[in-house]
């Protein structure tokens, strides 16, 4: 009789092929299916994110709630970078947890499933070259790694110390994995990396001479592959080659995700982010005139350590200058195990209310954006049945745009005409 499995999965993307990595190997070794209800799980999975405070306080109340609900005999699991960074401590604040798996360690699921108390958090093992076996959530879209950890020592950010050194996996197993995924109805490709344009800086074997410009051109002659999408890229190293193959290659989606993270080159070198406030502009009109329609979507940390009112505002100025079409923005969080932490603090009033401005004013900016959408045909890739009859999916540049339709469309890319703009969603009608 198999065995039932819930996961929960916290955080980036990057989280979420951990996961679709741990079902495929648990479904394929273990004799395990997935399920939503927990309640009923003979394993329960909480994949976690440390990248901000919020998520690590949610896990021990999940757990919590997780144990106290939870059939007879079912183990609970803690898994991913919060997994990482706190290691054997997870199980002395919660001596129910069965065992914990760290970010780096995904490929010993099943051999941990079985050794009560078990703790892997090794940040230097090497998964590079492991083949897991296969599990997607979507049939039309593939999720694919193609590297592992972080050569970045940003001051804000605890990733290095809970995925460890950057090394990339090699691009013929990334191909092979793309090629497979292509051929049972991914039309799709979404890479993924913490710096993805840092590819093939480091392998296993030592090996170099390919660059991610030359893997994203090799996946594209993959004749099922009709889109490339990929997160998330540095601005450190968007060099021209890069910027030329993004905008020459018809199959990479033309939405480019740029961290910006601060305007200030101030701040920019006390995060220790490598480029200037100038060199992020260069980039970002460089794009904006090698691709007309680009959608360019950014981060940015409000009230770092020091952060003064014309730094500040060194960021708005950026944000005015861009217009960027998305913006994730948050108050800044202090990690442990990063240098920001232990600097000084500004006061949380004052980033409060910077967050708010920021926040305000890019609203506008993609009401602004979202109103000039309208009568624009796009292709777009169905992928999500939406309720009241809905049918949604991206287009080229990464809009997500809805339309009235059944499953037939799902898994097609088909023209619509934008017929009614709103913030977050365009609706329209198939052409």
């Amino acid at each position: 009789m198999r065995k039932k499995l819930f996961i929960e999965t916290l955080g980036c993307a990057m989280n979420v092929r951990d996961s679709e990595h741990m079902i495929a190997e648990l479904t394929s070794k273990e004799d395990f299916d997935v399920i939503d209800n927990y309640q009923d799980a003979d394993l329960i999975l909480i994949n976690t994110c440390s990248v901000r405070e919020k998520p690590v306080q949610k896990l021990f109340s999940e757990i919590g709630h997780f144990n106290k609900k939870k059939k007879e005999g079912a183990k609970i699991g803690v898994c991913g970078c919060t997994a990482s960074h706190l290691g054997d401590e997870i199980i002395k604040r919660a001596p129910y947890v069965d065992f914990v798996l760290g970010a780096r360690n995904v490929s010993k699921i099943t051999k941990v499933l079985d050794k009560k108390g078990s703790v892997e958090v090794d940040i230097d093992f090497d998964e590079s070259t492991y083949a897991f076996s296969d599990f997607r959530n979507s049939m039309h879209k593939a999720l694919i790694n193609i590297s592992i950890g972080c050569d970045k020592q940003c001051t804000f950010c605890i990733v290095p110390n809970t995925r460890g050194d950057e090394i990339s996996i090699p691009a013929e197993l990334i191909v092979q994995e793309a090629r497979k995924a292509a051929k049972s109805g991914a039309k799709e490709i979404f890479l993924l990396g913490q710096n993805v344009n840092n590819y093939g800086k480091k392998f296993s074997d030592g090996k170099k001479g390919i660059d991610f410009s030359d893997l994203l051109n090799m996946i594209s002659e993959i004749d099922e592959v009709e889109r490339i999408r990929f997160t998330s890229p540095h601005p450190l190293h968007m060099d021209d080659k890069f910027l030329e193959v993004f905008a020459s290659n018809p199959k990479v989606c033309k939405s480019m995700h740029m961290p910006l993270q601060s305007g200030s080159s101030k701040i920019l070198k006390d995060m220790k982010r490598g480029y200037t406030k100038e060199w992020f502009l260069d980039r970002a009109f460089k794009l904006r005139d090698m691709v007309g329609d680009v959608h360019i979507s950014t981060d940015v940390i409000v009230a770092f350590p020091g952060e003064s009112d014309v730094d500040f505002e060194e960021t708005m100025d950026v944000v005015e200058q861009v217009k960027f079409e998305q913006m994730f923005s948050f108050k800044y969080s202090p990690r442990p195990l990063t240098k920001a932490a232990d600097m000084v603090q500004v006061d949380s009033e004052i980033a409060a209310k910077r967050l708010k401005r920021l926040q305000d004013r890019q609203t506008e900016i993609i009401d602004e954006i979202s109103a000039q959408q309208m009568g624009k045909i796009y292709d777009v890739y169905f992928e999500e049945l939406r309720s009241g009859g809905g049918i949604a999916g991206r287009s080229d540049n990464n809009f997500m745009i809805q339309v009235q339709g059944s499953e037939e469309l799902l898994g097609k890319i088909v023209p619509v005409k934008i017929t009614n703009p709103k913030r977050m969603v365009l609706y329209g009608e198939v052409i």
